[in-house]
């Protein structure tokens, strides 16, 4: 079922990229840049997952589809230490079947084009990519359980069991129709600081000074970068290797350690952490724009503007002496 021929003039090779399940993002990030180095039109699937249209790839490399795969698998596992599922074949749907029908940590399947309709065949219904489990049992309960099965079935049946739209594009991604193109897109931008605990934490305070650290990190990482942050997501981790994370908007677009600071503080008032060990906290600005695409609100309030001030000369004093040079007190202790 590999392919070592180069595509037909117009005709597309998608490959679908799988990164192991909760993936940090930063991670995924990386693997992003490593599919952008193949080929110049990648659409991020986040959390985990990356289409990639190789038709001038191939050109361009003088490889073969299933070569490039290969190079990327052997990409990720030694600059980012992350194996990959790599699904590749003439359309979406063929590529993301491909993908899931790989054991975990990694590997390689390519599709020929001409062999899709005899390797999609004997799948399981409920394998093709964009059949959800209810519909997968809907097709079962009428006797429709492989793929093969599924497109024998005049597309007409298949419509009135899913639906009109629902049943029309499953009829045809089970005979391999699929005109949907790899458009290209970028995960919104963000920034992240993170720590971990050298033993399990059952102290609150500690966690609480922890986390004020990753705020004045996360904070004079926007700042440097000419960034504001319209969203806080803080991210904890615990013994057996359970999370919880979530996700607030600011009221306004920030990098300011008092606006930062306060939203992180909410989410961890959120997590109720009682007596979870924690091993592990991420702090995420997300929804990140460029600091001039914002307009900034004028404070009456003298307090706030007195500690913006005070913060531009931490900056000051930070960029000169290093970043451990100043600081909340708390922070710094935990540091110790």
């Amino acid at each position: 079922m590999t392919t070592g021929a180069m595509p037909a003039r117009g005709a597309s090779t998608v490959m679908h990229v799988r990164c192991p399940d909760r993936v940090p993002e930063d991670v995924y990030r990386q693997v992003l840049e490593q599919l952008a180095e193949l080929s110049p039109v990648v659409q991020a699937l986040p959390p985990s997952a990356a289409l990639v249209e190789l038709k001038g790839a191939l050109r361009c490399h003088g490889v073969d589809a299933r070569r490039l795969g290969e190079v990327l698998r052997v990409r990720t596992l030694s600059r980012l230490g992350v194996d990959v599922r790599v699904g590749i074949g003439p359309s979406i749907t063929v590529a993301a079947t491909a993908s899931a029908q790989l054991s975990a940590p990694g590997g390689v399947l390519a599709i020929d084009p001409e062999h899709v309709t005899a390797w999609l065949g004997p799948l399981p219904v409920g394998a093709l990519h964009g059949i959800g489990p209810r519909q997968a049992e809907a097709l079962r309960a009428y006797g429709i359980h492989s793929v093969g099965l599924l497109a024998a079935v005049p597309p007409v049946t298949v419509q009135r069991l899913l639906g009109g739209k629902a049943g029309r594009v499953a009829a045809d991604r089970a005979r391999g129709v699929d005109p949907r193109p790899v458009v290209p897109r970028a995960l919104p931008a963000s920034a992240s600081v993170r720590c971990a605990f050298p033993r399990h934490t059952l102290e609150g305070s500690e966690a609480r000074a922890a986390l004020l650290g990753l705020v004045v990190q996360l904070g004079r990482l926007l700042r440097r970068r000419d960034q504001v942050a319209r969203a806080v997501t803080l991210t904890l981790t615990f013994a057996g290797g359970t999370r919880w994370e979530k996700t607030r908007r600011l009221p306004e677009a920030s990098a300011h350690d008092d606006d930062l600071r306060s939203m992180a503080y909410r989410l961890m008032d959120a997590a109720g952490l009682q007596r979870g060990r924690l091993t592990g906290i991420v702090l995420k600005g997300g929804d990140v724009v460029r600091a001039d695409q914002v307009a900034q609100q004028i404070s009456l309030d003298q307090a706030r503007e007195a500690r913006l001030v005070a913060e531009a000369a931490m900056d000051r004093i930070r960029d000169k002496y290093g970043p451990g040079a100043i600081g909340p007190a708390t922070a710094f202790w935990h540091a110790s």
